[in-house]
């Protein structure tokens, strides 16, 4: 994306770097929309094949494209987001005469999720990542999200630190989340502060009917008490929550944090 000025008379960019604070209006920019292009064609192509083939697909932060045209190698249709109007611009232009891409010039985040099922695959801005990964988990026929996003970020949802966030947890019975590669910072251009990871958020072939279930762990991590055992006795009998501890085969003064996805379901089947 940055033009190169090591030929000729560049002067007038070297006064707006000195107006800016070192900064030219591409790079504000840059920094403004959270924007680190992938330039590594192996990171591009693990990126690719961690998500698979798909009919469809929408790439949220297209920027130059280089991921864009290696999806379209693998998959029916590549619709690109976005909301860089110089940079839609020229990938437009760059990619007009390919059918199976379309790009369009705007937020992903104000995009209506297809009636069809689909794919989200991007190098999303870190920014924005989780308004990006919850615009994923609201759209009905999403099937599965790939994407780039801060390593810790990764290993928060997916238990890598040995703890489970909330979120994950809220979502465990519809969702898997995986860590599925680390990936250098030196990948991108410019290179971020912070490594990245792929994250892979895929719907469950068998998604269950659980009524109360998300409200059921917002209330398990309220921390009350100190435990989960400790939280649930605040509002259940404490026989039902010793039964259903036992059933789940959790101890009782597990920290919320620490209590496995899967362990959740059978605490609310024996509670709620």
């Amino acid at each position: 994306m940055a033009r190169s000025f090591a030929h000729g008379n560049h002067s007038h960019t070297q006064n707006k770097i000195k107006n800016s604070g070192g900064r030219t209006g591409r790079d504000q920019a840059r920094r403004t929309l959270s924007q680190n292009f992938m330039v590594d064609p192996d990171a591009v192509a693990r990126v690719v094949e961690a998500a698979g083939p798909h009919d469809l697909v929408l790439e949220p932060g297209a920027g130059e494209g280089v991921l864009t045209r290696a999806l379209a190698e693998t998959c029916g249709r590549v619709v690109g987001y976005e909301v860089d109007p110089l940079l839609a611009g020229k990938l437009a232009a760059r990619t007009r005469d390919d059918s199976r891409i379309r790009i369009v010039r705007g937020d992903f985040l104000a995009a209506h999720a297809p009636r069809e099922p689909f794919a989200v695959v991007g190098n999303i801005p870190y920014s924005v990542t989780s308004k990006i990964v919850d615009w994923c988990l609201r759209a009905p026929t999403l099937t599965s999200a790939t994407l780039t996003v801060q390593l810790e970020y990764a290993r928060k949802r997916t238990g890598d630190f040995g703890r489970w966030s909330m979120l994950t947890v809220g979502t465990w019975p519809w969702y898997s989340w995986e860590l599925l590669d680390r990936l250098d910072r030196a990948v991108f251009r410019p290179i971020p502060a912070v490594d990245s990871a792929i994250l892979r958020i895929e719907r469950r072939a068998q998604t269950p009917d659980l009524p109360g279930y998300r409200d059921f762990v917002d209330y398990g991590f309220t921390g009350l008490g100190g435990s989960l055992h400790a939280t649930m006795r605040s509002r259940y009998p404490a026989t039902r929550v010793d039964a259903a501890f036992t059933a789940a085969g959790v101890a009782p003064d597990t920290v919320v944090a620490y209590v496995h996805p899967d362990r959740w379901p059978i605490l609310f089947e024996h509670l709620a």
